[in-house]
């Protein structure tokens, strides 16, 4: 996994992203379990890392569609035991919703159309942040470099 050492060198500037992060997660439509399960099927990358005026972190989002469902277990989980689940905007939600949509008859039909746009929408948003920390730490020439190498 060569195509990943520039990932390895910026650990800590991760980290404090993911803090700074945190009260994006918690005003978004995910809970921070789903946050957690959209990370892990998020890559991200660096798109032209040999042009310094145009290279950007970007999320790569090809694997969230086959998480979505997941997201469901997760929120059916977290409501059987009485904790809070963010309202995803379709109705109110619950075992009688959730039953609904596993027999085709509830809003989306099975459809995540709306969940894998918010989670593209808020992996992108992290992208750029993580850039702009990277930028201000004066890390950002560097670790474009590592990716040009690869």
């Amino acid at each position: 996994m060569s195509d990943n050492s520039w990932t390895d060198r910026i650990v800590g500037e991760r980290m404090t992203v993911d803090q700074e992060f945190n009260s994006r997660i918690a005003n978004s439509r995910f809970t921070s379990q789903e946050w957690s399960l959209i990370m892990t099927a998020t890559e991200f990358e660096i798109e032209n890392p040999e042009d310094p005026e145009a290279a950007r972190i970007v999320a790569n989002t090809e694997k969230i569609e086959q998480i979505l469902p997941e997201l469901e277990n997760v929120r059916s989980q977290v409501g059987a035991m009485g904790g809070q689940t963010h309202d995803s905007g379709s109705g109110s939600g619950g075992i009688v919703d959730s039953l609904k949509g596993a027999l085709g008859m509830g809003g989306g039909g099975g459809s995540y159309d709306e969940e894998r746009e918010a989670a593209e929408t808020l992996t992108q948003e992290y992208a750029e942040e993580l850039q702009t920390k990277l930028e201000s730490n004066g890390r950002w020439e560097s670790v474009r470099d590592a990716a040009v190498e690869n």
